[in-house]
Formats: C-alpha cells, structure tokens, sequence
C-alpha cells in the first residue's frame, strides 16, 4: 500500500446544539485537517508516473476546502431562528450553514466526502479541535 499524508487548518467558530457543557456556548477553535490517500498500486504512466498523485494537487484540494471554512461561524442548519441568522448577516458575520451538527467527527467525514468526490484516493481525514483531541473518518 502506498500513501501520501498533507494537512491544513483553518480557524472557525461553533457550537454544540442540545450538548450540556462548555461546548454548548458559542467557541471557536483553529482546527487542525490531516488527510490521508491510500493506492495499492502507483500510477504506471504520464506525469505522475510512480505517484499515488502530485502533491500540488492533493495540497490544494485539502486546502480549497480549509478555505471555504476559515474564519466562518460554523453553524448546524436549523439550530438558530432565521431572524437570528439574518441579524448576524446584516452585522457582518460570515456564516456557514452545515447540514449536521458541526461536531469534528462530522467534520471528518465533510472532509472526506469532498476528497472522494473530486477524485482522489481518501482513505482517512483526521479532524483536530485542540493539539491533543481529533476525530477521524475513514471508509
């Protein structure tokens, strides 16, 4: 099996709806994004020939996505009344609105699914909330 390991970060605010602890407050976090690509055999021909894939590619894919996330307020769809949203956006915030609670473990697999759907050999993303903590998915 061979492998290829890049990371990214970005720095986003969230919370946790119905969670009781500190997490239920609005926080923020510089999340720390680890991908990992997995090929049992490398490419045989071309540019990327005896490559699991160019670096500058998988790079940039993992942080096209860290982009779209950093400095946003993560929030889970349905979890803030629309007037609410609606103030924060006349104030300037940048929100983005997830399909899920905005857990690192959900997180993970955001990460992964985007991997995976432009092509590229996922086989985990760990997602780090502090230096020490992280969630990962893998398939």
């Amino acid at each position: 099996m061979y492998g290829l390991k890049t990371e990214s970060s970005f720095d986003a605010s969230h919370f946790l709806t119905d969670y009781h602890g500190k997490c239920e407050n609005l926080h923020g976090h510089r999340w720390r994004v680890v991908a990992y690509l997995e090929v049992e055999q490398l490419q045989a021909e071309g540019t990327c020939k005896d490559m699991v894939v160019d670096f500058g590619d998988f790079k940039a894919a993992v942080r096209q996505l860290t982009d779209q996330l950093d400095h946003r307020f993560l929030v889970e769809q349905g979890s803030l009344a629309p007037d609410t949203l609606a103030c924060l956006e006349r104030e300037g915030f940048k929100l983005l609105e997830m399909p899920f609670r905005t857990t690192a473990e959900n997180l993970a697999r955001w990460f992964f699914d985007r991997l995976a759907e432009g092509g590229l050999p996922v086989a985990q993303v760990d997602v780090y909330e502090t230096p020490n903590n992280c969630a990962f998915y893998r398939a």
